[in-house]
């Protein structure tokens, strides 16, 4: 029996509407690229749908290096972007690796503006200098980390990364300290994969009976063997104290062929997700797109693998100036995202790390977008705008500001649940400043003064709200 079976429901009169018609022209959000899109691009010309739906081809394809991006983009780019490339590479604290996916997405008859170029091509011409206050490690990770590769920050949650690759690597990494390659800038931590240093964040965990909730992160749990996501799943399963896993990926986003044609991965994960149901325990898959330039027919296909086998996915994005930073663009992303069945479930204030301010916005701007985008979907598919405080203060919700100045962009958060009696600093880019906020920064006898007006007046209003 069909759904239109059910019932028939052709021959009822339309009522009158209230509200006006929306044509199917402005239904944007389900217009997915699709057909053999990728041809259009020199070096994938002549690679045929099979081909470029395998994601060992991907993963052994992708653009490792200035010199590799020439040979599959040709004459698209001019002599003056490539050397831009180059410089902009050299600069980087992370390497490159960018999938044939997603140099197949960028529109390259406008390479500067594109929103998917933006987040993992540097270009020197766009780069500005770091903010005073920003570090390798903004989040203060391995400072809560027991063991290495296991941070343990929130009291019912760790975050457990059992390896250091990705799939690709994006230029605003919050952990370009571990991840990705050395590079002329920064010399990795490393956290390769090892049953060895895994045991011992396991023993940690099912030491601490407060912890329910795990993150496998890394790195991305997309470079996980099947083996290992099994290994690892079933180990955290059988620990009485874990109650909740989530598998951390951006491989959806930007390599969603493995959903398609990883058939082994795709099972083991299954099989995981199975095992917590049966134990009343929940499985989730977090991914993280930023555009919905991103969402591809192929994007919805390995989606509904996933959906088929009862596979929930959230989204986690991440605020980045010409990216998503318009209330058209993090509207549009939502909708794209629900109408796959992807939950948007965090948008993240840029990370404090090096190199990247050109991606970052002010939190006025986070403020802003959040009342624009709150009402256009269904409250489950909104997402919570969130500052994951500097230092190791967790995730505030960002209207939870204790203190905001908006000249010179000093923000002040307080975690009484994660660490009570703290203040933790944020701070908007400097080119985003007024003047008067730009001239402060750039004197050094000013900072002091800043962090200081800041304390105050942060502590003063906690003090105005105390019950």
């Amino acid at each position: 029996m069909t759904i239109s079976s059910i019932i028939d429901f052709t021959d009822a009169s339309i009522p009158t509407p209230i509200k006006a018609r929306v044509a199917p022209e402005r239904l944007e959000h389900r217009e997915l690229l699709s057909g053999e899109w990728w041809r259009k691009v020199p070096g994938y010309a002549e690679v045929d749908e099979a081909t470029f739906l395998d994601h060992k081809w991907q993963a052994k394809n992708s653009v490792t290096s200035a010199k590799k991006l020439r040979e599959v983009v040709g004459d698209l780019a001019t002599e003056a972007f490539y050397a831009d490339v180059e410089e902009g590479l050299r600069l980087a604290p992370m390497s490159v690796r960018v999938s044939p996916y997603l140099m197949s997405i960028i529109d390259w008859a406008e390479p500067y503006g594109c929103p998917v170029r933006r987040q993992f091509i540097a270009v020197a011409t766009s780069l500005r200098g770091d903010h005073p206050k920003l570090g390798l490690d903004s989040l203060r990770e391995q400072d809560d980390a027991p063991t290495p590769g296991l941070t343990h920050r929130y009291g019912d949650k760790a975050l457990f990364l059992p390896l250091d690759t990705c799939p690709v690597y994006c230029r605003f990494c919050t952990r370009s300290y571990a991840i990705g390659l050395d590079t002329d800038q920064v010399e990795k931590v490393a956290l390769r994969p090892n049953r060895e240093r895994w045991k011992t964040a396991f023993a940690y965990i099912a030491s601490r009976p407060e912890l329910e909730d795990i993150v496998i992160s890394g790195g991305d749990a997309y470079n996980l063997r099947a083996e290992w996501i099994r290994e690892i799943g079933m180990t955290l399963l059988s620990l009485p104290n874990v109650r909740r896993m989530r598998f951390a990926t951006k491989g959806p986003a930007v390599m969603p062929q493995k959903l398609i044609t990883d058939h082994e991965w795709v099972d083991a994960l299954t099989e995981v997700v199975e095992e917590g149901r049966r134990l009343g325990k929940d499985v989730m898959l977090h991914t993280h797109f930023n555009s919905a330039h991103e969402i591809t027919e192929h994007s919805r296909i390995g989606i509904q693998r996933l959906v088929e086998r009862g596979i929930h996915v959230r989204n986690q994005t991440v605020l980045q100036a010409g990216v998503n930073d318009s209330a058209e663009a993090m509207t549009l992303l939502v909708k794209r995202l629900a109408y796959i069945n992807v939950h948007a479930y965090y948008v993240y204030m840029h990370d404090l790390v090096p190199m990247v301010e050109d991606l970052r916005t002010s939190l006025a701007q986070g403020m802003w977008l959040e009342k624009q985008v709150r009402g256009s979907a269904a409250g489950f598919n909104t997402p919570t705008f969130v500052c994951d405080a500097p230092g190791g203060g967790g995730k505030r919700a960002i209207h939870s500001a204790d203190y905001y100045d908006r000249v010179t962009g000093v923000s002040v958060y307080t975690a009484p649940a994660v660490r009570p009696n703290e203040l933790f600093y944020y701070f908007d880019p400097i080119h985003a400043l007024p003047a008067e906020g730009q001239a402060r920064w750039a004197d050094a006898s000013e900072h002091d003064k800043m962090m200081e007006e800041a304390r105050v007046g942060a502590l003063a209003n906690i003090e105005r709200m105390r019950p």
